[in-house]
């Protein structure tokens, strides 16, 4: 599984890049997802926690997170009007954080390019959404 997770995080994302870090630590992107790609089947099943990984989206990261700085803690929600919707990140170390109903909230952040996957709980389920990033340093 790790192999495959190595050469996904290697992918372009498709609705662009959010760095953190040089002036500000919160910022914000939108995109659409919709895709019928399992996320689980791209990063892994569960992350650094043991927390589920859930979802379906495309195969290439919707953006990257990059992080000039480490945060003792980021927020992620995504806005949706409503739609349930998963987050799934992973970083250059192989370290993989989770989220769902549209929220992931960790903390010990390290300096370096994250991959962030928006995803439906249902597969072919198109929804715009935007997604928000607050972090502490």
């Amino acid at each position: 599984m790790l192999l495959g997770s190595v050469a996904t995080v290697a992918q372009p994302a498709t609705f662009g890049a959010l760095t953190l870090g040089a002036t500000s630590m919160s910022g914000a992107l939108s995109g659409s997802t919709g895709g019928n790609t399992s996320l689980p089947a791209i990063v892994s099943n569960r992350d650094r926690h043991g927390r589920n990984c859930l979802g379906y989206g495309d195969p290439n990261p919707d953006h990257t997170l990059i992080l000039q700085k480490p945060a003792a803690k980021l927020r992620l929600a995504i806005a949706t009007g409503g739609s349930n919707m998963t987050i799934v990140v992973a970083g250059a170390n192989g370290v993989f954080r989770c989220g769902d109903s549209g929220i992931l909230e960790d903390g010990d952040w390290q300096t370096g390019t994250y991959q962030v996957w928006v995803g439906t709980v249902e597969p072919n389920k198109s929804r715009n959404y935007r997604l928000t990033v607050q972090g502490n340093e």
